[in-house]
């Protein structure tokens, strides 16, 4: 089982490659956001610590972290000490949690490729984890007309986003391969392709 991770800027269509990934070969696809919420729930690895940290008031109703009260106090308070903080224990807590996974579908032996996608992926040192990282691409000017159109994003908010993540050539430097996805959705199949090193065309 080979794990690979996918990482891209905001826009980039990792959730359109990932989908043609999944419909073609046999693989299980984690993403990281994803972990992070199963980690944070009532009972698992980081909930006492990130309601110590942050207080009772960023809970739900039902007991459980209600993800949106923590951001809005994490980011009103214009802290990165307690950003810091946060990312300190759900960081490590995710890797665990991948690790498991991993180990889990190894023994299975029922998948090929084990998919991890993150927009974090670098930096968090899942390079350490994966055997390969592919970097899904597309022009800035494409990202940001497809964040307006799906998302309705402002040109500010998505500056903002972007700014805060890695450049182009970031991406290039640390991933082994590059999945040009600008819209043409054929020469994205047709990468992909061979990047799992398929004998028949891609399932649509």
């Amino acid at each position: 089982m080979k794990v690979i991770g996918i990482t891209g800027g905001v826009g980039a269509g990792k959730s359109t490659v990932l989908d043609m990934i999944r419909k073609n070969c046999r693989c299980f696809i984690l993403i990281a956001d994803e972990a992070a919420h199963e980690v944070e729930r009532r009972g698992q690895a980081c909930y006492d610590e990130l309601v110590g940290l942050l207080g009772e008031d960023i809970l739900a109703p039902d007991g459980e972290i209600d993800k949106k009260k923590m951001a809005q106090k994490i980011f009103a308070a214009g802290n990165k000490e307690l950003l810091r903080g946060v990312n300190a224990i759900v960081h490590p807590r995710v890797k665990e949690y991948i690790l498991g996974l991993i180990e889990e579908y190894r023994i299975r032996g029922n998948v090929d490729f084990f998919f991890i996608e993150a927009a974090l992926l670098i930096e968090d040192g899942y390079r350490a984890i994966c055997d390969e990282l592919w970097y899904v691409y597309a022009p800035k000017e494409v990202r940001a007309g497809r964040l307006k159109t799906s998302r309705g994003y402002t040109d500010e908010k998505i500056e903002d986003i972007m700014s805060s993540q890695n450049d182009d050539e970031t991406f290039r430097k640390f991933c082994d391969h590059v999945i040009e996805n600008s819209g043409d959705m054929e020469e994205t199949r047709e990468q992909i392709k061979v990047l799992l090193d398929l004998k028949d065309p891609l399932r649509s």
